[in-house]
């Protein structure tokens, strides 16, 4: 079913504006967009690369523009999003899905840094991501704000300190968002997916049950933002494992984390993405 949310000017394509689209969800959701017939305004750091796959798609700039901004470095985010104001119009949906993921040890100095550059990329760009958009969205009386969290966000896990709080930053912040839109005609959704194969996960060296592919993924997650779902994990079934672990007594669940295989720490692995 070719779904979509009132478009931004009457007659025109609705518009959607995706983070983090140079490879993995970012761009399965460009696809997926695309298929139901949305403008594009994609965002990444590695903008050469994104162009290169956009001109592959066959898209051209009446159909799609590529943004070249690292979402941690607020001032750019900014101004990408008022380029696309600009140039595009307000966006029907806003995907804040750059992100990174690297483990990290507390005991070692130089992982403060990761966790700083991870809260910097994961949660002030994703409000970076949001802000120029949100005043011309509750103008217009329409829109969806969608933050990428992750199932992470549900339990700490060992290794993963830096990666699980700023994934559970995401959900509080855009419940905090979603209370101060209410009424405004503007949507936040917040999705938690589980595992996926991208970038992010290839490098990972335990098991990942229930993973999905970005495109089957990207389906899940578009039925949801255009329902304008507040909160949904995909697959549902993480959801329910993430469940069950919240609901464990933290002695047993330290226990069955004890000796399991941690992501890999800043150099050790392929390099965040």
């Amino acid at each position: 079913m070719n779904h979509t949310p009132p478009s931004s000017e009457a007659g025109s394509q609705p518009l959607v504006f995706i983070t983090g689209a140079s490879s993995g969800i970012g761009q399965a959701l460009a696809v997926r967009f695309a298929r139901s017939g949305y403008r594009l305004a994609l965002a990444a750091r590695r903008n050469e690369e994104l162009q290169s796959w956009v001109d592959a798609q066959g898209w051209d700039r009446a159909r799609c523009r590529v943004y070249r901004v690292d979402v941690a470095h607020v001032p750019d985010m900014v101004r990408a999003g008022r380029d696309c104001l600009e140039s595009q119009g307000v966006p029907d949906v806003v995907i804040a899905n750059a992100g990174i993921s690297v483990g990290m040890d507390t005991a070692e100095a130089e992982d403060l840094d990761v966790m700083a550059r991870t809260f910097a990329t994961n949660n002030t760009g994703l409000a970076a991501t949001f802000h120029p958009f949100v005043r011309a969205m509750t103008e217009r009386g329409h829109g969806r704000l969608v933050g990428i969290a992750s199932v992470a966000a549900i339990r700490g896990l060992p290794g993963h300190g830096a990666y699980c709080a700023s994934k559970a930053a995401v959900v509080a912040y855009c419940e905090s968002l979603r209370g101060e839109l209410r009424g405004s005609g503007v949507r936040v959704v917040t999705l938690l997916p589980g595992y996926v194969d991208t970038p992010l996960t290839q490098e990972n060296r335990y098991a990942m049950p229930f993973l999905l592919s970005p495109d089957v993924f990207a389906e899940r997650a578009f039925k949801a933002i255009v329902q304008g779902t507040s909160y949904r994990v995909i697959p549902w079934q993480m959801g329910v494992v993430a469940k069950l672990l919240r609901l464990l007594p933290n002695p047993w669940f330290d226990r069955l984390l004890s000796g399991r295989a941690r992501k890999h720490r800043q150099g050790e692995g392929a390099p965040p993405r």
